[in-house]
């Protein structure tokens, strides 16, 4: 595939607008991000404490986002994101004000990231609905590829800047620089032509009698196949996506490596996120094979992961590891878009985020469990091998869902070998050799005396339709010896 084909959506002028604003925007989340982390193990000493600002900012999308999605199939858009936006701005500007005067502590923290975890729960289907108008169809998956890969570079951009940043002059300029970021993307939601958009948004009040929330269950439980990936992408996300857990187990234990190690081994993550999303960029087409392929990779590399003898060995695994994850997210949410109907998308990309969440609040703490009681590399092992028979089953579940595609594949290429292929080339190659040899001789072959054992002038006497004159005559002498003679002699 040609290297333009890699940034396909990138023709798209809306679709550039939006990348662009999207870069910024990730940049500053992350920036701030570090600085809640930062301000909070400052003022606690806890990483418990830490770990409690996390959970209240994903908490609301395990019991928000259905809404939020019901919301994107009713409402249009743009007013929608304008306003999350300006709400964001506004949370970011508060932490600023926090860790410059101390009003609030951390109690003010904490309410601000459970406000902000709620804005983003409401947000994140409408942004993901709208944004899928921004290309055609055919261009969908190269955008999502093309977001992860703004998201991922936009991760180790903001995490840098922000450590440096942090620990130059404190949080709060960190939470002021996103705070302006949203600027940009409230920009880019003006900027957006609406006549270049390939899906209007529903008229107000369109859809009010679809039942909402309950509508969208119902509509997802008559998707086995949509259903399907998502299981497969929740078990894949649970015990072969925490990386963040098991990269400090193993850092921390067997391999040794201490905190170094683990800032060398989440920056090798991330590196390979970075890759993975340009690989599912250059894929024209994202489908269930893909998506198959690239679980029982990860979870194979997860079995050697566990396997490895140190730092080095374990960041050549990690890093193809993390590029497979990538392929996986991008394709469930690619497919989760392509095969259901747009009247449905935001309650089926809010079914897909809630997946997510389900997936990071169960896998977390269980893979920490594992570690901590059966050690960090039989954690690997057991959890690698679990997603792998996990996502065979899938495999054969999507395959009967589908029409058994897989297997008439495999059927046909048993009953063709591949190995006959090089026989038959070589065979006509031979041939082909042959023949320029054998040419030269034609003209002094000396067949044709032979001839006459069918005489030619009884070709006269047969009587017509006898076809015995029109073999006697075949062509005007083109035939060649051996095909006269063998004629003859039939005759």
């Amino acid at each position: 595939m040609a290297f333009g084909a890699t940034f396909a959506a990138l023709r798209h002028r809306n679709y550039r607008i939006w990348a662009i604003a999207g870069f910024v925007s990730v940049i500053g989340t992350w920036m701030q991000v570090l600085g809640v982390n930062w301000y909070v193990l400052a003022r606690t000493g806890s990483a418990t404490s830490m770990g409690f600002a996390v959970l209240l900012q994903a908490l609301p999308t395990l019991l928000l986002s259905v809404w939020g999605g019901a919301l994107a199939d009713r409402l249009p858009g743009r007013p929608l994101l304008i306003a999350a936006q300006a709400a964001h701005a506004a949370l970011a500007a508060g932490l600023a004000l926090v860790a410059l005067t101390g009003a609030g502590g951390l109690p003010a923290v904490y309410a601000i990231s459970l406000v902000a975890g709620a804005v983003s729960a409401i947000e994140g289907p409408v942004m993901g609905r709208w944004a899928s108008t921004l290309v055609d169809r055919e261009s969908l998956g190269n955008a999502l590829a093309l977001g992860s890969l703004t998201n991922s570079a936009g991760r180790i951009l903001g995490m840098s800047v922000g450590a440096v940043v942090v620990a130059a002059v404190g949080p709060a300029l960190l939470f002021a620089s996103n705070a302006v970021s949203f600027v940009a993307v409230v920009a880019a939601l003006l900027l957006v032509r609406e006549r270049e958009r390939y899906a209007g948004e529903p008229a107000a009040g369109a859809g009010r009698s679809d039942g909402g929330v309950r509508a969208g269950f119902r509509y997802l439980l008559r998707q086995p196949v949509v259903l399907v990936a998502l299981a497969l992408s929740f078990v894949l996300g649970s015990l072969g996506r925490n990386y963040q857990v098991t990269m400090a187990a193993m850092s921390d234990g067997p391999l040794g490596g201490g905190a170094g190690g683990y800032g060398f081994l989440s920056t090798v993550f991330a590196v390979g996120t970075v890759l993975g999303a340009l690989v599912a960029a250059r894929r024209r087409d994202l489908g269930y094979g893909v998506l198959v392929g690239a679980g029982l990779l990860a979870s194979a590399l997860q079995i050697v992961a566990g396997l490895a003898p140190g730092t080095l060995s374990f960041a050549a695994v990690i890093l193809p590891i993390a590029a497979a994850a990538v392929v996986v997210d991008t394709t469930v949410g690619t497919r989760a878009q392509l095969d259901t109907d747009y009247l449905m998308r935001g309650r089926v990309l809010a079914a897909l985020a809630v997946t997510g969440s389900i997936s990071a609040a169960v896998g977390a703490p269980l893979l920490g469990w594992l570690s901590e009681h059966a050690g960090p590399r039989q954690t690997l092992v057991l959890a690698g091998a679990t997603a792998a028979v996990a996502t065979v089953v899938a495999a054969v579940a999507l395959d009967g869902l589908r029409g058994r595609v897989l297997r008439h594949r495999l059927a046909g290429a048993l009953a063709v070998p591949v190995v006959r292929r090089p026989v038959r080339r070589a065979a006509s190659t031979a041939v082909r050799a042959v023949r320029p040899a054998a040419r030269p001789a034609r003209p002094v072959a000396p067949a044709r005396p032979a001839r006459p054992v069918v005489p030619a002038p009884r070709a006269a006497d047969a009587p017509l339709g006898t076809g015995a004159v029109p073999v006697a005559v075949p062509d005007g002498g083109r035939r060649s010896a051996r095909t006269a003679g063998s004629v003859g002699v039939s005759r």
